[in-house]
């Protein structure tokens, strides 16, 4: 009998002792329990139907679902004064600092060594330490799905293409996206003229109306943060391809799809590891199959037929069995730059891509 109330006693010391445990570790993980300041940089305004757009929409939903208290600062020069507004920030309690351009990145870095306290996030940057991490994703792969609806939309087999500035990212989403086209059209050739500009109205307005003027263009593409591409192509009467956010009901008669960002499905994630001590100043670069880029749904422009083959190829990419940059690969002058059964490695699409496949006509 001793034995017996012996072991029941044991038991009962040991429930207790484990409820105290999970008591205590749900306290200590309930990282959400108190609001975290985080600033956020904006390169232009929240309302852009653009690519800054799809940040703030993305941070709201994670702002709900991580109880964070988002400060924004819009429209953030890319000089010095960047810095001063991530010390402005700073002084408003932010414990977590995001930088949505590239354009940041020196401040950032600066930043970042100055106040290792503060964790930082730069998105497309490049460069990375202990309290700054920096992402992107594999929007090539969702731009090469769009090259599908380009190239079997067009009539001409012309396709115009405003692109901002001609860096390893805009020169992957070009090679990418004609890759596409060429994929179900080997006769179609694309069209590149550059804007200069990621958010000039201006530029993006006139080098889509110069490549519609000098050819035969029936659909325009871009890589800018500047919808003027669009309204261009409404007006004109020409098929559009938007990028970052779906804009299908500004540009009804003209609008097929886009590759769109959906930013929470990477801040909702990594801004909890975050919370939880458990940040990595590292890359972050990952594709289709995460859902932070995905291609809008192809509106009724698009011809039939199409949604079929971009559906398949969309399968193959999550998968695993195909990436977009799979050789045999034929640059514009001919040169044959990936072999069969080779692929661009990472540190190339990254960082060293100055170069362009077969299709591709720049004009400067």
């Amino acid at each position: 009998m001793k034995k017996i109330v012996a072991v029941i006693a044991c038991v009962m010391v040991l429930l207790i002792v484990g409820i105290f445990l999970i008591n205590g570790k749900r306290e200590n993980t309930d990282v959400t329990k108190e609001a975290t300041k985080v600033g956020c940089l904006l390169i232009g305004s929240h309302d852009d139907n653009s690519y800054n757009q799809s940040h703030y929409e993305g941070l709201e939903k994670t702002a709900k679902s991580l109880n964070l208290h988002l400060i924004y600062k819009e429209n953030v020069p890319t000089d010095e004064t960047c810095l001063k507004t991530i010390e402005e920030l700073i002084a408003q309690g932010c414990e977590i600092i995001i930088c949505n351009s590239y354009d940041f990145g020196e401040w950032a870095l600066k930043a970042a060594e100055k106040y290792p306290e503060i964790y930082f996030y730069h998105a497309t940057g490049v460069h990375q330490s202990k309290n700054l991490a920096t992402y992107f994703a594999r929007i090539y792969q969702i731009r090469y799905l769009s090259g599908i609806v380009a190239g079997l939309q067009t009539e001409t087999n012309e396709i115009g293409y405003v692109a901002a500035i001609p860096i390893s990212e805009v020169n992957r989403g070009i090679n990418a996206f004609t890759l596409g086209v060429r994929s179900v059209n080997k006769d179609a050739v694309v069209h590149v003229e550059w804007s200069n500009s990621w958010t000039e109205d201006a530029a993006a307005e006139a080098a889509a109306k110069d490549l519609i003027e000098k050819y035969n263009i029936d659909v325009i593409a871009m890589h800018t943060d500047s919808n003027k591409v669009l309204e261009v192509a409404e007006k004109e009467g020409i098929w559009s391809i938007g990028y970052n956010v779906d804009n299908s009901a500004l540009y009804p008669d003209s609008f097929l799809t886009a590759p769109v960002w959906q930013w929470e499905n990477y801040y909702e994630p990594h801004i909890l590891k975050c919370l939880q001590g458990k940040f990595k100043g590292e890359n972050y670069w990952e594709g289709t199959s995460t859902g932070v880029v995905g291609l809008a749904p192809l509106t009724g422009n698009v011809k039939t037929g199409i949604e079929e083959v971009v559906r398949s190829e969309k399968l193959r990419l999550e998968n695993g069995t195909f990436d977009v940059f799979y050789g045999p690969i034929t640059d514009n002058t001919g040169m044959l730059r990936v072999e069969e059964g080779e692929n661009l490695s990472d540190d190339m699409l990254l960082n060293r891509f100055d170069w362009y496949v077969e299709g591709v006509v720049i004009h400067e």
